[in-house]
């Protein structure tokens, strides 16, 4: 008989109601497959969460730790801007690190944290990606219209205008004059997988009250509605920005909390600030 393998550790977190599991694979071995990220995710017979993130060593010598993401489904993700939070209070609380300034590998690309305080972590994002093509964004499944940045979609005969914005993930903003008074799945699910958007894309709904303040509700690949997306809130500033409804420093208000986002011009990478909160620490036994 094979001898049982060791429980894997996990740490429950979570940045303004967006929840994660987050596993260090630098001091344990994780094997990781897409229908046990699935059964993890189960918020009725597993652990239940938005993403899982995993923290391993970096394979790039300019970076203290590489970073990855799943979506609740099993689904790889590029980026993850909340989650980059909880990763960096995790390694401080860990004692992986006592650098309160770190360089993050990810599939979106580098990206640092400042750790101020669990209330102040900053995190520099990628510069947004706004080229059609590396978004990716497919044109020919859309319609131009008056603004280079807006697109009309058309799905199950209703048309939406969005802003496609990568952070590293693809994003497509909407904006609102309520967003109260939407249904967020259905059009999240349209929008979502639709073929303008051969990656998928998490949908931003963005109502913008004046022009240092806005609020979001953000529907993500792999997951549905969540309570925060910090990608999705950098990317919306991205798209306000586009369109003049924005200056360069707002604070997002999404329904598990608000964010600062900062993002000066097009050359520049997003900038983004907030919380993150340690829940619970967690063992997860294997099968022999």
């Amino acid at each position: 008989m094979n001898a049982r393998r060791r429980p894997v550790v996990f740490h429950k977190m979570h940045s303004l109601g967006n929840d994660f599991m987050v596993i260090d694979a630098v001091s344990q071995s994780v094997d990781l497959q897409p229908q046990a990220i699935a059964s993890w995710g189960d918020r009725h017979r597993g652990i239940g969460f938005d993403q899982l993130l995993i923290i391993e060593a970096p394979t790039k010598s300019e970076a203290d730790f590489s970073y990855r993401i799943y979506n609740a489904d099993g689904s790889h993700a590029e980026q993850c801007g909340n989650g980059t939070r909880c990763v960096a209070m995790l390694v401080q609380k860990l004692g992986l690190s006592v650098k309160p300034k770190l360089v993050w590998q990810s599939a979106a690309g580098l990206f640092e944290t400042d750790f101020g305080s669990p209330e102040h972590i900053e995190t520099i994002m990628t510069v947004p990606v706004l080229n059609l093509a590396d978004i990716p964004f497919a044109a020919e499944h859309g319609e131009a219209t008056d603004h280079p940045a807006v697109f009309t979609l058309h799905a199950d005969e209703q048309s939406f205008n969005v802003t496609p914005v990568s952070m590293g993930n693809p994003h497509a903003v909407l904006f609102c004059d309520d967003i109260f008074n939407l249904n967020i799945d259905e059009i999240g699910s349209l929008l979502t997988r639709h073929p303008a958007f051969p990656e998928g894309a998490n949908v931003g709904f963005c109502q913008v009250v004046d022009r240092q303040f806005m609020r979001l509700r953000v529907f993500e690949r792999g997951v549905g509605e969540t309570q925060a997306c910090g990608s999705g809130a950098c990317g919306a500033v991205v798209a306000a920005r586009l369109l003049d409804k924005v200056d360069e420093r707002v604070k997002v208000s999404l329904p598990g909390g608000k964010l600062r986002i900062k993002w000066p011009d097009t050359n520049s990478p997003v900038t983004m600030a907030g919380e993150a909160s340690y829940v619970y620490r967690g063992e997860l036994p294997l099968d022999q």
